[in-house]
C-alpha cells in the first residue's frame, strides 16, 4: 500500500494567532494534527512541542524501525515537556493541546488521540468518524442526556475531558483497523470539525485531488468566517503508486465552497 497526503493550517476568520500545528511525515507514514488549548496560556507551544517532540523522536531511528509503540511513547514524552514548560516558565501554570496522531504500516492504521481533534475515514463514498470526542457533550450524549444534533450548540460544546499536558500520565484513546484502496483519511482540528457536517466534508474528499480538497475546505471555512484556527490533514491510500488523484476522465473537477 502507498500513501499520499495534503496538509493545511490557518488562523481561521476571527482569530489573531493560530494554535493548530501539524506534522506530516508521509515517508515514515506518520501524520499529526495538534490543537492548542485557548483556555489555557501558551497553547500554540503546546502544540508545536507535540508535533516537535513526535518528528525528533521519528528522526532518532532508521526508516520502518520506529513502531506503534515509539509512537505511543513520543506522544507521552509530549506530555511531559509540556508540563515541564509550564512548571518552567508559566509559573506552574497548566497548557494544554489536543492530539491526533495516526500511522500506517502496511495496510494497517493505528490511531492515538486525546480530546477533540478528529479522525474521519472515507471508504466506498461513504465518510465516518473513527475518533471519539473526550468532551463534555459526546459524554453527555453517550449517557443520553443529550441529543446529538444539540451538542455543537450547546454551552459545553467547547469543554474537553481529556488534553495532552493537563495530567501527570497522558491518557490518549487508540484505535487500529485495515487500510483498503482508495481509503481516505482526514485528520483535523475541532475548527474543521464545528465548520461543516460529515455530508459536507464527504463532498470535499470527492472532487479527487488531495491537495484541492483541503484548499476547498480551508477556503470554505474562511469564507465562513470561521471562529477558531483551522487544520487539516488529508491522507490516501492506494495500491498503485503512480495512480494519480485527476478525475477519471481528465476533465476539470468542481470544488464545492460552502458560505453561511
Amino acid at each position: 500500500m502507498r500513501y499520499l497526503s495534503s496538509g493545511f493550517t490557518h488562523r481561521g476568520g476571527t482569530r489573531n494567532h493560530n494554535e493548530d500545528a501539524y506534522l506530516d511525515v508521509t515517508d515514515r507514514g506518520i501524520w499529526v494534527v495538534a490543537d492548542g488549548m485557548g483556555g489555557y496560556q501558551a497553547g500554540d507551544v503546546a502544540s508545536q512541542l507535540i508535533c516537535d517532540t513526535v518528528d525528533s523522536e521519528i528522526r532518532k531511528k532508521d526508516v520502518g524501525k520506529f513502531t506503534v509503540n515509539d509512537l505511543e511513547k513520543a506522544l507521552s514524552l509530549s506530555n511531559q515537556k509540556i508540563r515541564d514548560y509550564g512548571a518552567r516558565f508559566l509559573d506552574d501554570q497548566t497548557i494544554g493541546s489536543t492530539v491526533v496522531a495516526l500511522m500506517v504500516v502496511g495496510n494497517q492504521f493505528h490511531l492515538f488521540w486525546v480530546g477533540d481533534s478528529r479522525c474521519y475515514l472515507a471508504r466506498d463514498g461513504q465518510l465516518r468518524q473513527v475518533s471519539r470526542d473526550h468532551s463534555q457533550v459526546a459524554e453527555m450524549v453517550e449517557q443520553g442526556l443529550l441529543d446529538e444534533a444539540d451538542a455543537e450548540s450547546h454551552p459545553l460544546a467547547h469543554v474537553i475531558t481529556r488534553a495532552v499536558g493537563v495530567d501527570d500520565e497522558l491518557a490518549a484513546e487508540y484505535l487500529n483497523g485495515e487500510v483498503k484502496d482508495g481509503d481516505i483519511f482526514l485528520i483535523c482540528s475541532d475548527g474543521i470539525s464545528k465548520e461543516f457536517n460529515q455530508e459536507e466534508l464527504n463532498a470535499f474528499l470527492s472532487v479527487g485531488e488531495l491537495e484541492e480538497a483541503g484548499m476547498a475546505m480551508m477556503h470554505s471555512a474562511l469564507v465562513k468566517k470561521s471562529k477558531d484556527n483551522i487544520t487539516c490533514v488529508l491522507v490516501k491510500a492506494q495500491q498503485d503508486c503512480y495512480a494519480g488523484f485527476s478525475s477519471e476522465n481528465g476533465d476539470d473537477v468542481t470544488i464545492p465552497i460552502y458560505s453561511r
